[in-house]
């Protein structure tokens, strides 16, 4: 099949971000792929800044897609999402960058598949030879439209992934789960009402704000029953196993814990490293208590740690945001806390301990039933800060190649969060400058020491939606590697294959 003459994006570019979102639901099947990935929240930038990637113009463009087509899947997002990313280019501007690359004048799928792997040996070969990607280096390269494997170097080799490993717990979480599913925290009472315990149901986004507004609640039912003094409990129950990740003590995740305020944050930030509680549900259970006693409910001495009682009843309840939002915010931020709660979710939807053992085993199965290729993949924990992870840049493309399935618009979240070159989350301060990835790839970053990875999304010449995946170890240098991976992804958009 022959690819259009005519390049939607022409007609795009000259549009305002509002009416160039308009038209992206009136593409194809194949144009709107290609186009709102490689466009990702460069155009989001310009037409829903403040709503953050989560809750993007994309977002809803795709949901409108799916909706048409009778097929579940998407989310609709609650305004009340996480601050975005900063000012961006106008969305007008990379558009018109991103009609500029693609070659209208390309052959037809076939020749183009003919020379793709000449192409892209000559494009990619004498990029993978830096030294700066360490002593061992692996790359894969797929057209998502037809699945296949354009290039490969080391397709199989098992490598520390780092965080790119959220790609592959990112997709397990949704497909086990959906992306409308919310994370409950409720509060149970006893049957006489004096009793009440807080339940955690394993939300690590829970904020103050939220917090605040289930005691306001709580305390309004029980005064309607006519209570106002109540002995408090909390229940981590949910989870099981070590709360401490294998690396210990880190200002990176805080306890996974089934029950937290801000991740265990003990400053004002919202993502990043920062200092952490060493007992986030102690904590968010005594700031519960005091905004009972502010609300006119006393306490007494505290909360204690126990379950509710036989026969409690739910008296107040608050839900995160959709998964499809919490996917997003973990992809574009490399949230760590986020990731090991979406594989605990994911654990639990498949009656597994929802620990590191349960999370792995759960994460592995969900991948298993998608057909992707696990041999030598060890998911040791959700967010890639294990080194024990091992997975293949076959996986980690394969898995990118499934979330641009148009028959599986439940997986989509996982290329929305991804972050945008130049633009949003991990990569805003990559891809800067002139770089002809700017705005056009979008990828999930992997730092550890000696590791560095990359994998995403970009659109070539022809206008094909290529996933890829770089995994390098053994490097010296963190800033000389990501511009060595930043360069391999660079090459896929900007040349001719």
């Amino acid at each position: 099949m022959k690819r259009p003459s005519v390049n939607p994006l022409d007609k795009l570019s000259r549009l305002t971000p509002r009416a160039a979102l308009s038209r992206l639901k009136g593409l194809n099947d194949r144009q709107f792929t290609a186009v709102s990935a490689g466009l990702g929240l460069a155009l989001a930038a310009g037409a829903v800044l403040a709503a953050g990637p989560w809750d993007s113009g994309q977002r809803k463009a795709e949901t409108d897609l799916a909706a048409a087509r009778n097929r579940t899947g998407g989310a609709h997002h609650e305004p009340a999402a996480p601050s975005g990313p900063a000012p961006a280019p106008s969305a007008t501007a990379v558009l018109a960058a991103l009609s500029s690359a693609v070659d209208n004048s390309a052959p037809d799928a076939r020749t183009a598949q003919d020379g793709s792997a000449a192409a892209l040996r000559a494009a990619l070969g004498p990029l993978l030879k830096d030294p700066a990607l360490g002593k061992r280096r692996s790359a894969v390269v797929i057209d998502t439209a037809s699945g296949e494997q354009l290039y490969g170097q080391g397709a199989g080799t098992p490598m520390t992934p780092a965080s790119t490993v959220k790609i592959a717990t990112a997709v397990a979480a949704l497909s086990a789960l959906g992306p409308d599913h919310r994370v409950a925290t409720t509060v149970r009472a006893s049957a006489d009402s004096r009793g009440i315990v807080l339940v955690g149901g394993g939300d690590p986004t829970l904020d103050k704000a939220a917090l605040r507004r289930l005691a306001a609640d709580t305390a309004r039912a029980l005064k309607d029953r006519g209570v106002d003094k109540v002995r408090l409990g909390y229940d981590t129950s949910r989870y099981s196993g070590p709360a401490r990740h294998p690396i210990g003590p880190n200002e990176n995740i805080a306890p996974v814990s089934a029950l937290m305020t801000d991740e265990g944050r003990l400053d004002s930030t919202d993502r990043g490293p920062a200092p952490r509680s060493d007992d986030p549900a102690g904590d968010t259970a005594r700031t519960f208590a005091k905004l009972l006693d502010g609300a006119g409910i006393d306490t007494g001495s505290g909360p204690k740690p126990g379950r509710p009682p036989a026969g409690s009843e739910k008296v107040a309840e608050h839900r995160s945001a959709p998964l499809s939002a919490l996917v997003e915010r973990a992809l574009t931020n490399s949230d760590n806390d986020i990731a090991e709660a979406l594989a605990r979710q994911t654990a639990l939807a498949a009656g597994e301990p929802a620990d590191f053992d349960g999370g792995r085993r759960a994460v592995t199965a969900q991948l298993k039933k998608l057909g992707l290729p696990l041999k030598g993949a060890d998911l040791a924990d959700g967010s890639g800060l294990d080194r024990k992870d091992k997975v293949t840049a076959g996986l980690l493309a394969g898995l990118l190649a499934r979330a641009a399935d148009p028959d599986r618009p439940e997986l989509r979240p996982v290329l929305t969060g991804l972050p945008v070159a130049g633009f949003s989350g991990t990569l805003s301060d990559r891809y800067t400058g002139k770089s002809a990835g700017t705005g056009l790839i979008r990828a999930k970053t992997g730092t550890l020491t000696g590791v560095n990875t990359l994998a995403g999304t970009v659109v070539d010449r022809q206008g094909r939606l290529l996933a890829f995946a770089f995994l390098a170890s053994g490097t010296t240098s963190p800033s000389d590697a990501q511009s060595a991976l930043d360069a391999l992804a660079t090459a896929l958009a900007s040349r001719p294959h």
